[in-house]
């Protein structure tokens, strides 16, 4: 039977694939993890660690044993929550994911404002694409995470945020010959750029581009809005930009910032989280703190 020291040891050696590293971070010495790693291999009899010259990769095995210690600790940190649910609200830590399309403009007035109303939490923050953040968020690796609908999963629970207004970003120099504000219809007409694969706002874009008769679609992609609006400026093409994105993006005075007429396209953002959670409190408190920062209304979920 294996330990949850055990299960820790493993997750931490599967996380960082090497035994100096994985000891180090337990703030344990390397045998003691290689011998608690060689029992849990003797007990499963068989191999869960491929040893390397430069590392380890996980067997078969391991893959399989991985994804139960990952269900196992996510549970564990749930009864970690619900023993020191009496807490203050937001009194302790918290890991947050967001999308990379909302981080570097939502964070700049999230984190001063709960560091005044929660001087006690440690918030820490993760970016990345929605699909890795609801993989993190399903093995316990973030209590929730700032997305944008639809998510297509039935494993999350969501709070409504906000939503965020689309507008068009086009090369300064074409902004004077295009209406302001421009009708949907007028997308047909530009080239769009739009962010790689994996990219919720790709998505986005692309059903809104749908209703505009198919407009041409650039075969450029990148990584970050940042990117996407240097081609924009440089004439490549243009882009979709989300509201909360417009003041720190669009200062270029190569760019020119357009409102898209009626009905306006946006995004809808929800605060994600595990049905399991018994953080709920914490979670209903963030959210209205991050509609405050972002000063939007906020309409708790009944």
């Amino acid at each position: 039977m294996f330990t949850l020291r055990q299960i820790r040891y493993f997750q931490a050696l599967a996380e960082v694939r090497h035994f100096g590293r994985a000891a180090k971070r337990l703030n344990i010495s390397q045998p003691a993890l290689s011998g608690q790693i060689a029992q849990m291999e003797a007990e499963m009899r068989s191999t869960l660690f491929e040893r390397g010259p430069n590392g380890v990769q996980l067997t078969s095995d391991g893959e399989l044993v991985a994804s139960r210690v990952r269900r196992i600790l996510a549970e564990v940190r749930e009864l970690e929550c619900l023993a020191d649910r009496s807490a203050s609200l937001l009194g302790s830590r918290l890991r947050v994911g967001m999308i990379a399309t909302v981080a570097p403009y939502m964070l700049p007035v999230l984190l001063p404002a709960l560091a005044e109303a929660f001087p006690r939490l440690e918030c820490q923050v993760r970016e990345s694409i929605t699909g890795r953040l609801m993989d993190d968020l399903r093995n316990g690796e973030i209590d929730c995470a700032v997305v944008a609908l639809p998510l297509d999963r039935d494993d999350v629970e969501t709070l409504p945020l906000f939503e965020d207004p689309f507008h068009l970003a086009v090369p300064a120099r074409e902004a004077a010959t295009l209406p302001d504000p421009i009708p949907v219809s007028e997308l047909s007409r530009q080239k769009m750029i739009l962010l790689e694969e994996g990219h919720c706002l790709r998505a986005q874009s692309l059903d809104i581009c749908r209703t505009a008769a198919d407009p041409e679609l650039s075969s450029l992609g990148a990584t970050s809005l940042t990117t996407v609006l240097r081609m924009v400026a440089g004439g490549l093409g243009a882009t979709l930009l989300p509201e909360m994105a417009v003041a720190d993006e669009a200062r270029s005075d190569d760019i020119a910032v357009l409102a898209i007429g009626a009905p306006v396209p946006s995004r809808r953002l929800v605060l994600a989280f595990r049905p399991s959670s018994v953080r709920r409190a914490d979670f209903e408190a963030l959210a209205a703190i991050i509609c405050q920062s972002m000063d939007k209304s906020y309409a708790a979920k009944p």
